[in-house]
Parts: C-alpha cells; sequence; structure tokens
C-alpha cells in the first residue's frame, strides 16, 4: 500500500483515523494499540508473511536491549550482545537483499551457472532494519533509555508513517511522545497540509516526470539534449518523490502527534558534494555518520593507522589518512545499503572519492577563497551550485542504470560520444508536453516556500488562505490523477 493509492486515501487513513480519535479510545495506551495494529496491516497489506519477519526483528531485538540495560556494569558482554545485535540485523538483510546477488557473482567467477536463489525482498527492510539496530545501539552507548514494553519498541518500529521508505527516526526522538504525546487541532491541520503538499511533489510532478525518464532511459538512438533530459529529468523525479514521501511520513506524524526530523533541506542549492549529503536523505546520512563513520575513526586499527601515519607523512596528511579510509568504507556501504547491484556500488565509491577529494582540498582552498574577493559573490556561488548539480547528476545515471555497461554508454552519449544527433525530435516532443511540470519542478526545488513564508510584507492572514486555497487545490489534483493513473510507485520502497 502506498500513500498516494486510493485504498490509503480513503479506505486506510479514513478508518485509522476514525479509530484513534475514538472518543472511547482517549487512553494513551489505547492509542497506541491502534496505532499498532493498523501498521501491522499496513504493512501486510501486500505481503502478510512478511510481517512475522517484522515482528521477529522487534522481539529480538526488545530483548537486546534489555540485556544491555541489565549487564550496565558488565561491559565486556554488552559489547558481545552489541555484536551480536549488528550481526543479527545486518544477517537478516543480506538473506533477504544480498544473497542473491552474491551467489550470482559467485556463479559468474566460477563459471556455473546453476548457483541462482531468489529470495522476494521484504518492502522497506534496510529502513525498519538500520531503526531497529540504531534503537539499541542508542542504548549501548547510552543515548536512549531502554524500553521495557515491547508494544512500545514495536510501535516505534512499525508506525506506518514512516516504516517502509523512512524517514529513519531515531528512539530517542519520539520516546516520550510515544508514551505522553498530545494530539491538538493544529497539529492535525499542519500535519494534513503537510501531507497534501506531499502527496502534490509525489503525484503530480514525480509520477509525471518518472513516465519521461522511463522511455528515455529505454530508448535506444537517443540524441545528447535527450540523454541530458532523462539525466536531469531524474534528478527532478528521485528529488519529489523521496521528499514527497518524507513530507507525508512527517506530515501524518504529526497528525497523530509525533514529531519527526526533516528528511530533505532543498539539495539543489547546495555548494558542495558534503553540503549536499547533508541536505539529502538527512536520517541515512546521519544513520551512517554516528554507526559508521565515528565507530571506524575511533576504532583501534584506526588509531594504529593514524599513529603510523605520523611517522610517514607531515601533520596534515597523517591527520587525513584516517578520514579518507573511513569516508571511503562509509560510502562504499551506502551504496551497498541501495542495492544489491554494482552500479549502486559504483555510486558509492563515486561519491567517496569526490567527498575525500573535498576533504583533500578544504584546507588549500580555504585559503584560496581568503586570496580572492570575488569568491563571496552571488555568480561564484551560483558557479558552485551547478558545478555540485552536475557532479550529482553524473552519479544519478549510475545511480538508474540497471548495469554499469549500460550507465558508461548513457555517460558517453551525454558528452556526444557514440551519438550522432545534438537534439532530436523526441527531446522536442518531451519538452514541450512536458514544460510546464519541469518549470514547476524546478521552481519548488528551491526554497521558494520558505522565502513566502518569512516574507513580512504579506500579511499573515493572506498567507493563510493562499495555504488553504492550495491545499484544497493540490489534494482535488493529485487525487484525480491518482484515480486515473496505474502508475503510482515509490522509489525507495525496493530499498
Amino acid at each position: 500500500m502506498v500513500f498516494s493509492s486510493t485504498v490509503f486515501l480513503f479506505l486506510f487513513l479514513p478508518i485509522t483515523l476514525l479509530l484513534y480519535f475514538n472518543p472511547l479510545c482517549k487512553k494513551r495506551e489505547y492509542r497506541n494499540i491502534v496505532l499498532l495494529i493498523m501498521s501491522l496491516g499496513f504493512y501486510g497489506w501486500g505481503e502478510p508473511v512478511f510481517i512475522f519477519l517484522m515482528l521477529l526483528s522487534i522481539v529480538v531485538n526488545w530483548f537486546l536491549a534489555l540485556q544491555i540495560d541489565k549487564n550496565a556494569e558488565n561491559i565486556k558482554m554488552q559489547k558481545h550482545i552489541v555484536r551480536f545485535a549488528v550481526f543479527y540485523n545486518l544477517g537478516i538483510l543480506f538473506i533477504f537483499k544480498y544473497l542473491t546477488f552474491v551467489l550470482q557473482n559467485i556463479g559468474l567467477l566460477i563459471h556455473d551457472q546453476g548457483i541462482v536463489i531468489n529470495i522476494a525482498l521484504p518492502i522497506g527492510i534496510s529502513f525498519f532494519t538500520f531503526q531497529i539496530l540504531s534503537y539499541v545501539l542508542d542504548v549501548y552507548y547510552g543515548n536512549a533509555k531502554v524500553q521495557k514494553n515491547v508494544l512500545n519498541v514495536a510501535l516505534y518500529i512499525a508506525m506506518f508513517p514512516q516504516l517502509v521508505a523512512g524517514p529513519i527516526v531515531r528512539y530517542s526522538v519520539v520516546a516520550e511522545e510515544i508514551q505522553s504525546r498530545e494530539e491538538s487541532a493544529q497539529d492535525f491541520t499542519d500535519g494534513f497540509t503537510r501531507f497534501v503538499f506531499g502527496l502534490g511533489k509525489k503525484v503530480l510532478i514525480a509520477n509525471y516526470l518518472a513516465m519521461m525518464v522511463d522511455n528515455i532511459f529505454l530508448m535506444e538512438n537517443r540524441s545528447v539534449a535527450t540523454l541530458w533530459l532523462g539525466c536531469i529529468g531524474y534528478a527532478l523525479q528521485i528529488y519529489f518523490d523521496f521528499s514527497g514521501y518524507s513530507d507525508m511520513a512527517i506530515g501524518l506524524g504529526r497528525v497523530f502527534g509525533f514529531t519527526f526530523n526533516e528528511n530533505f533541506n532543498y539539495p539543489y542549492i547546495s555548494k558542495s558534494i558534503p553540503e549536499f549529503w547533508r541536505r539529502w536523505h538527512i536520517s541515512v546520512s546521519e544513520w551512517f555518520r554516528d554507526y559508521l563513520f565515528y565507530p571506524v575513526i575511533r576504532s583501534n586499527w584506526c588509531i594504529r593507522l593514524s599513529n603510523w601515519s605520523k611517522k610517514k607523512f607531515s601533520k596534515d596528511v597523517a591527520k587525513l589518512i584516517p578520514t579518507l579510509v573511513a569516508t571511503m568504507i562509509v560510502w562504499t556501504a551506502t551504496g551497498i545499503w541501495h542495492g544489491a547491484n554494482w552500479t549502486y556500488i559504483l555510486w558509492g565509491v563515486y561519491y567517496g572519492v569526490l567527498i575525500s577529494l573535498s576533504h583533500i582540498v578544504k584546507k588549500p582552498m580555504k585559503k584560496w577563497n581568503k586570496e580572492h574577493a570575488f569568491t563571496g559573490s552571488k555568480w561564484f556561488d551560483i558557479f558552485r551550485i551547478v558545478r555540485t548539480m552536475f557532479l550529482v547528476c553524473i552519479g544519478y545515471v549510475l545511480f538508474r542504470a540497471d548495469s554499469v555497461n549500460y550507465a558508461w554508454s548513457y555517460l558517453k552519449g551525454m558528452f556526444g560520444i557514440g551519438v550522432t544527433q545534438g537534439i532530436d525530435d523526441v527531446f522536442i516532443e518531451y519538452i514541450g508536453n512536458a514544460k510546464y511540470v519541469l518549470i514547476a519542478a524546478l521552481i519548488f526545488s528551491v526554497p521558494i516556500i520558505p522565502w513566502l513564508k518569512e516574507n513580512k510584507k504579506v500579511p499573515g492572514m493572506i498567507k493563510n488562505v493562499f495555504v488553504s486555497i492550495a491545499t484544497i487545490v493540490v489534494f482535488a489534483l493529485a487525487v484525480l490523477v491518482s484515480i486515473k493513473s496505474t502508475y503510482n510507485p515509490f522509489i525507495y520502497f525496493n530499498f
């Protein structure tokens, strides 16, 4: 079930709201149970069998967290429990998501195509696995108090707004709200408004661009312009698809009294690749930073590497080496997390190299910037944004392509290699058909809405009336499109 489906909008959500806000269901415990049951129903709508896998993970990790808290004075035992928790969670993820890929590649190496196994991928397994693992690790690090009620842990993991595609919510963010939140009419209104605008992003922009992008990526003969249109179209599609989902998740959470952290902060105005990843998919970027990058940097072998570097290289270089190694490990892991395909792994390595280079040139560039006054100008900022987006678009080809060979062929074509035409009729036709959607996508991918909200020249009453009218119009259009269209996937459901 997806948020933008008519089943969700006109059946599941209304029933959930009626049960949740029922006068007979005022106690927090009752509302939590209603939300948990409906969340399990939401997840099991298409694949009921995988509910048991998620419930097993919830119970196992709840028990492991209790054991970590119980052995607070026994650090050695705590470490053993944490290692088991990591092994268990990543092991489940490996079996369902990567085992087939690994066996296929082993078969290629030994020239035996008989090693094939097909395992269905549970929707959102990467997200709920990382979320539940963050709970166990936060209890271990002392960043969250252990939850003794297994139903509260289950609600934290299974809560349907963020279950299948994030954002990854830290337990410490919602721990108090699970037990003592207060819903309000203002929260309901603000949350539903946020949900509607996310729905509009998904249905009115992302879905339309998806059809154009899919067609371009399936074509055999394309012009340079068409190839760039496909790449830029995909950049806009994935942003509005995923940020739209995040808006809907955050909005629905607000309706039920929960406050989730932001997951996107207008990444397409970033002036550097590191800034881009501080703005894009924030919850996953922070997960890898806190639970992989920092532990790697603090590990004994990395400290030994740092000590060795100090003996062999200058002070500045010695400081960089552990950071560069940790960066490459983290980004290779990030690529693997996104999918079982060599394109995702190369995409992760690509960003690892880019961010490593940014670490290397950071100090020289800082010095150079001080010496050149024009670097603070708007034109230089625009240049940096364009440069960043150029590199991001190159990465998107790797991310979108089905194979490494296809990605390489597509990238070469974007620069005129092996392509005979600069512009073709396909490009002109798509630009003509999609121009309004593309213009809207470009406008709303920059922070024009926050600027309008903060503009003091416009009276608050006018802003409120505008938001109300816009909400009604967007919802009506989104519903009409959803009823007519059968094309309604979420990109990140695959992860």
